[in-house]
Order: structure tokens, then C-alpha cells, then sequence
């Protein structure tokens, strides 16, 4: 392995007490190829199982703690026992592979599709909708809906544990309901759940606590809890540099194994709020001051551009789009092969890179997600 690699294949202990073998980490990534009652297919564990050999960790795509909480197509479910049996081979599947296994959930709040859930059982902090196109109006969510979704999370996370799972990622991001309840765009209530920004905090920090309450009742064994970010919003009013620092000093407190800033470029600047030339990354690594591990990620592709990154001094990077290109990314580096590693898919990729029919099919009807070239 050529030297300048080498700090990517360094350990790095969790405050849990579990040890990754190197500083890499498969990206959550939405495949939606689950089977069609929410269970995991057999297409997502050979998926899983091609990718998850060379990362220290291995984060799933998510799944939702609410059957009403669906946010893809052929998306797999957490909210109910039947689910467990299938959650273990997944787990399993990672683990055989040498890999943390951490499984990511959610509730999808405004952006569950209007044709997936019965009419009127599409939720939110408050009754706006998305500007997403084609996104549904929500019912604002009552009360007693609020904390029975809470305990969700609480549920899901217990099954993660009966299925062997090493830990459960709290997705906050991407406008996901937990962000929801964060952005003053979409919150907008009066109530204990919204207003300032620290009423704004009060669902996602009971999430994290009812989550900690369940692994304490339920397993003995050092149990991973992660929780994933997006730094800012686009709106206004909308979520804000300053916002996530708040954010960022909250969850530091709460003895979490790491956060993950969700961006799609690890050298992306902040939109508004600071003067100088940083990126918000370097912000949040500022913030975060070494109290727990923090995950970047954003377009990283070749190894050089995984050195430069980790250089700024974050813990962990997380590679999504290059690891469906190159299932052996983390191999061909570690064996010094980082000139064999492909970048670009061909049409004719999908069956030698064991990609599932649903990922397959949205990556070739998204120009510019992926690189693509003709077949020679």
C-alpha cells in the first residue's frame, strides 16, 4: 500500500467501546429493492454482501419506523416484528463480511409519498408542504401522535438488537421527519414540539433518548447510536450554520458513538451566516472539538480525494456512489491497485456489480447522478 494511505486504514474506537478496522464507511444508499410486503429481498443482501467486505462500518439504506412513514418505493420496514427474521440476514450478511453493521431509520414525515399511504396519513410537524415536486400536503401531527412515533424509533431500535444489528443511525437529514421538526420551515407549531429553536430540539433529542432507554433495557453488549445531520436549508426561514451548531452542542451532550453530516460535497461552503472560506465540514469539526467521531462525506471518489479529506481531521468517511461503481474500493487501495479503481458505469455493469433492479433503474433514468459510458 502506497504510504500516504496509510491513515486510512487506521482503527478508530467508538465512545461505545467497538472498534472499526479503518476509517471507511459504506454510505446509507436508497435501493429500493426490498420485496413488496417491506421484508429484505434477496437482491439487497447480495447487494450488501459484494460491497460491505473492505468498510470498517456499513450503514444500510434506511428503513421506516411507521408503516405510514414509507419514503421510497420497495422500501424495507422496522416497524414490526415480522420484520426481524430478514433484518438478521441483513445483518448477518454485513458482518460475514468483516464489517460493522449499523442500520439506519427513519420516519419520512412530509415526503412519504401521497400514493403509498392511506389519504390523510401523510404527517408532518405542521400542515406545509414540501417544495419537492409532487410532494403531498400533510396533516399536522397531533400530540399523542408525536410521542407514539418516538417510541417507534424506540421499537425499531429494538429490533435492531434482536437481529444482531451493532448499532441503529438516527436519520435527522434530508428533510426527513426528525429535520422537520428542527427547520422553522417546516415546524411551525406553538405547542412543546415548536417555536424557538430549542423547542424546535425537544422531538429530536426524545428520539435519541428514548433510543439510549431501549438499549440499556434491551442488550448488555456495546451497542452503537449514530445520528445523521444536513447542515442547511435552502429556504427561508430555513435551517442555518448557527442552527446546527445548536444542534451540533446538543447532541454532543448526549453520549452519542458519532454524528454524520449529510452533504453532497465535502468541500461545500456554508450558504449564508459565515464570513469566512471554510468548508462546512471544517465548521462542524471546529464544533464538534474532538467529543465524539464525526462522518464525512460528499463526492469522494479516488483515493487521493479521500487522503485530502481526511487530512482536515475528520474520524470517518463515508463512500456512497463510488462503492456501487467499485464494490473493491477499499481493497484495490489497501493492496496498493488505487490506479485499477473505476469510476465510470456502463450499461452493461449492472449484473458484474451486483446492483439491484431498483437502484439499477434509478440510476439510469437520473442524468448526472452517476458517470456514464458507452459499452466498448
Amino acid at each position: 500500500m502506497n504510504p500516504k494511505f496509510n491513515q486510512m486504514f487506521e482503527q478508530v474506537s467508538l465512545p461505545t467501546g467497538i472498534t472499526l478496522k479503518n476509517r471507511i464507511v459504506l454510505a446509507p444508499m436508497t435501493h429500493m429493492s426490498s420485496n413488496a410486503d417491506g421484508t429484505i429481498s434477496d437482491a439487497e443482501l447480495a447487494y450488501y454482501a459484494r460491497r460491505t467486505g473492505g468498510a470498517g462500518m456499513s450503514i444500510t439504506a434506511v428503513g421506516h419506523v411507521t408503516e405510514t412513514g414509507i419514503g421510497f418505493p420497495a422500501q424495507f420496514g422496522v416497524y414490526d416484528d415480522r420484520f426481524i427474521p430478514g433484518l438478521k440476514k441483513l445483518a448477518d450478511t454485513i458482518k460475514q463480511q468483516g464489517s460493522v453493521a449499523v442500520l439506519q431509520i427513519f420516519h419520512a414525515g412530509r415526503l412519504t409519498p401521497e400514493q403509498a399511504v392511506p389519504a390523510g396519513q401523510v404527517v408532518a410537524p405542521s400542515a406545509v408542504a414540501s417544495e419537492r415536486p409532487g410532494s403531498p400536503e400533510p396533516r399536522e401531527l397531533t400530540d399523542a401522535e408525536i410521542t407514539s412515533i418516538i417510541k417507534d424509533f424506540g421499537e425499531a431500535t429494538r429490533r435492531a438488537i434482536e437481529a444482531g444489528f451493532d448499532g441503529v443511525e438516527i436519520h435527522g437529514a434530508n428533510g426527513y421527519l426528525i429535520q422537520q421538526f428542527f427547520s422553522p420551515h417546516s415546524n411551525q407549531r406553538e405547542d412543546r414540539w415548536g417555536g424557538s429553536a430549542e423547542k424546535r430540539l425537544t422531538f429530536p433529542l426524545a428520539v435519541v433518548d428514548e433510543i439510549q432507554k431501549v438499549v440499556a433495557e434491551h442488550t448488555k453488549l456495546p451497542f452503537i447510536i449514530g445520528y445523521r445531520f444536513s447542515p442547511e436549508e435552502p429556504e427561508t426561514p430555513g435551517l442555518t450554520m448557527e442552527d446546527t451548531y445548536l444542534l451540533v452542542d446538543a447532541l454532543k451532550d448526549k453520549n452519542l458513538d458519532y454524528l454524520h453530516v449529510s452533504v453532497n460535497e465535502f468541500w461545500s461552503k456554508p450558504r449564508r451566516g459565515e464570513a469566512d472560506t471554510r468548508s462546512r465540514m471544517e465548521f462542524i469539526l471546529d464544533r464538534v472539538n474532538g467529543k465524539l467521531p464525526v462522518i464525512g462525506v460528499g463526492s469522494i471518489h479516488t483515493a487521493d480525494q479521500a487522503a485530502e479529506a481526511l487530512q482536515t481531521g475528520v474520524p470517518l468517511l463515508a463512500i456512497g456512489r463510488e462503492l456501487i461503481i467499485d464494490p473493491d474500493w477499499v481493497e484495490k487501495i489497501e493492496s496498493g491497485r488505487e490506479e485499477d479503481i473505476g469510476t465510470i458505469l456502463t450499461k452493461s455493469d449492472k449484473e458484474r456489480l451486483v446492483i439491484p433492479d431498483g437502484l439499477w433503474n434509478a440510476i439510469i433514468h437520473t442524468p448526472g447522478w452517476f458517470p456514464m459510458a458507452e459499452d466498448k
